[in-house]
């Protein structure tokens, strides 16, 4: 367990500069806002807990000069989820799932695009 940790800490995270909308594909309705990122995971902020050990079909709404796509669709497994530091926000960590090689392309773009020049 202590390995893996260290290989996803090596992985640098990306701060947001301001956060995108991640809607749950199968009810339609948002379930929070896109806060960090990496190529295999990404942390959401939500008003309400997540349910964790659970796969998510999600989608990120992007800004139309960030992409010629309007969404991202992808597939993520919830790790995590704690109250955040305002008690009534919670964090999220997922776990990206078969990322394909344009979507790993267009997360990349989101990072460079979003994040903060760390």
């Amino acid at each position: 367990m202590d390995g893996i940790m260290k290989e996803q800490r090596k992985l640098q995270r990306r701060h947001l500069i301001y956060y995108l909308t991640v809607i749950d594909r199968d009810t339609d309705r948002p379930i929070g806002f896109l806060v960090d990122i990496t190529t295999n995971g990404i942390m959401l902020m939500s008003e309400t807990p997540i349910e964790t050990d659970k796969i998510f079909h999600l989608k990120i709404l992007l800004q139309t000069d960030l992409s010629a796509k309007e969404y991202l669709n992808f597939d993520a497994k919830s790790k995590w989820c704690r109250s955040g530091v305002n008690s009534d926000i919670y964090d999220t960590g997922f776990e990206l799932i078969d990322v394909t090689i344009d979507d790993f392309r267009e997360i990349e773009e989101v990072i460079d695009a979003l994040g903060f020049n760390d």
